[in-house]
């Protein structure tokens, strides 16, 4: 039996020497779908390269970055934000501990911020079920901007309710 050649073109291998893996395989590992590893290439959040075969291949680096990508997002970080977090990284290298301690302290303010509102949020909430008010007047959460609460409780037409109801 003869060992299954190499297609044209392709080591096999990764920069570092390694042998680089396909998207399969990076979706196995990673715990993520393909069509996100797709989606993730088309944002610019990770790189492949195309063997003659024309299939993806990435380096074993992608594994540690689709790991930064998938816990910024548990953050709430919007991708655009960790796909610009990620371009000041080395590309063909696996991100250290230096580079996430880099990462991580330009979302940390914005986490803190969100905390923060959320702890506030839940509060007020706590207050206005514990009160019992449940009133749009003087509940610390209705809608400030809702112009139509000036018309009174019920449903209302953007203003047509005089015209509306005398037909």
């Amino acid at each position: 039996m003869k060992p299954a050649k190499k297609p044209l073109g392709t080591t096999g291998l990764a920069m570092d020497g390694q042998a680089d893996l396909s998207v399969g395989e990076v979706a196995s590992r990673s715990g993520v779908a393909v069509s996100a590893l797709h989606f993730y290439e088309s944002r610019g959040l990770i790189a492949s390269v195309r063997n003659a075969g024309n299939q993806r291949r990435y380096p074993r680096s992608v594994l540690r970055r689709v790991a930064v990508i998938k816990v910024a997002q548990r953050m709430g970080v919007p991708l655009a934000a960790i796909a610009e977090a990620l371009q000041a990284l080395p590309a063909g290298r696996t991100p250290t501990v230096a580079d996430w301690r880099r990462l991580s302290a330009r979302w940390r303010s914005d986490l803190d911020e969100r905390i923060r509102t959320l702890t506030a949020l839940r509060d007020q909430l706590d207050g206005c079920i514990g009160c019992g008010c449940l009133s749009l007047k003087v509940c610390p959460l209705r809608n400030a901007q809702d112009t139509l609460a000036q018309e009174g409780p019920g449903p209302h037409f953007g203003g047509c309710d005089k015209a509306c109801a005398n037909p």
